[in-house]
């Protein structure tokens, strides 16, 4: 088995943007929030004898903190305020706060805190697992033959669209989490910057200042799942999250995620002033589809018209699934695609993990949840899920 005597994550940008975007909306207002967060793996979970090289890179992180140049880098977007810029180059990470067990040779992680520390967990621990069980896996990759794979898929989509305006397409790196390692992610961002020009950006932070790229994110379903526990009324708790959202970044990130508790009920709490105030909205589960075509009329219903508006797609997506959905709505509004893991982990005879960390309490009490793919719906608490489904006019057929 692989070892290390190097840190693989060595920095504190490393991370997804929408992370440090929603840190600081934390930070300003739920200071005191408590949450517990878990490991979930969506296919077999045999990852537990990589425990003690997990928990070493874990260990070593507590020395992370941010660089002048970071700070400095950081101050320079109009979104992030001083106060929160100030603690955050004092922040290091807390280890105590994550305790990782093998089971049997499945891999248990629990993240318990305050949220506004939490919060930055989550995707350095998973792109560690991805990194360690791919590199102990296929130790044979390099960033070269990552590299001359991606060009024969770029090679293939060049081919395809010959003839087709291209003019409105707009790919983001979004592959952080379950990317095969930080030198492969890397080497393929640069490789696009390089190449290919529909590339606008990067969700990384540390990469997006590295290769000079504009750092793309807004917030997580983590965003919305505090809410339900957080709002006084859980019928409310969407209409509170989406306004406090407003309240902190005004005119900045206002792209909205939709699948916390379903698309259907989403687009009930986005009312008119709220579709006016979203740039736009986020797909992340369900068929894309329908899911663009309930965005379009929601928009047309209230006269709002959706050449103003933006959707961003970022479930599962490739180089093909882009094109079919940039054909369909391109003419009808404004898209952009967000692609993760088919970018940062599609190397031949390499099998991505489906692994996530999610919210399962806040301030001691059970979160869900739901989307429109039933492999993504979560909670640890049926009674809570059958309350949420029930409040939000759901039908409900009692899985987990």
């Amino acid at each position: 088995m692989k070892k290390y005597n190097y840190p693989i994550i060595q920095t504190l940008l490393d991370t997804d943007a929408y992370k440090l975007h929603m840190q600081q909306a934390v930070f300003f207002c739920y200071k005191n929030v408590h949450v517990v967060a878990e490991l979930i793996c969506r296919g077999p979970n045999v990852l537990g004898n990589y425990s003690n090289i997990l928990l070493d890179q874990i260990n070593m992180m507590e020395s992370l903190s941010l660089t002048h140049e970071e700070y400095l880098y950081m101050n320079s977007f109009p979104f992030f305020k001083k106060e929160y810029l100030h603690w955050l180059k004092n922040f290091r990470y807390n280890i105590t706060q994550v305790k990782v067990n093998n089971y049997n040779g499945q891999l248990h992680i629990r993240i318990t805190g305050l949220w506004k520390e939490v919060i930055l967990w989550e995707v350095p621990i998973l792109s560690l697992i991805s990194e360690i069980f791919h590199k102990n896996h296929n130790p044979e990759i390099t960033p070269k033959i990552a590299i001359n794979y991606l060009n024969l898929k770029l090679k293939k989509f060049f081919d395809s669209t010959k003839g087709l305006d291209l003019s409105r397409l707009k790919i983001i790196d979004f592959g952080t989490r379950r990317r095969f390692s930080y030198d492969v992610q890397y080497s393929i961002i640069k490789r696009l910057k390089e190449t290919f020009p529909f590339l606008i950006g990067s969700s990384n932070y540390h990469i997006s200042r590295i290769l000079k790229l504009s750092p793309v994110g807004t917030q997580a379903h983590e965003w919305f799942q505090a809410h339900q526990q957080i709002s006084s009324n859980l019928r409310y708790s969407q209409s509170l999250a989406l306004k406090i959202w407003l309240c902190q970044y005004n005119n900045y990130l206002s792209i909205a995620l939709t699948d916390c508790i379903t698309m259907d009920s989403f687009l009930r709490d986005f009312d008119l002033f709220l579709s006016k105030s979203y740039q736009g909205i986020r797909h992340d589960s369900g068929d894309p589809i329908q899911w663009a075509e309930k965005a379009l009329k929601h928009y047309k219903r209230l006269g709002i018209d959706p050449s103003t508006k933006t959707l961003l797609f970022s479930d599962n997506l490739n180089f093909k699934k882009i094109i079919t959905l940039y054909k369909k709505f391109q003419s009808k509004i404004n898209v952009m695609f967000g692609i993760g893991t088919q970018l940062t982990c599609d190397i031949p005879n390499v099998k991505p993990l489906n692994i996530v960390i999610k919210l399962v309490k806040c301030n001691g009490k059970p979160v869900a949840k739901i989307s429109d793919s039933p492999g993504k719906k979560f909670c640890l608490d049926k009674k809570f899920m059958e309350s949420l489904f029930q409040t939000f006019n759901l039908p409900f057929n009692g899985s987990k």
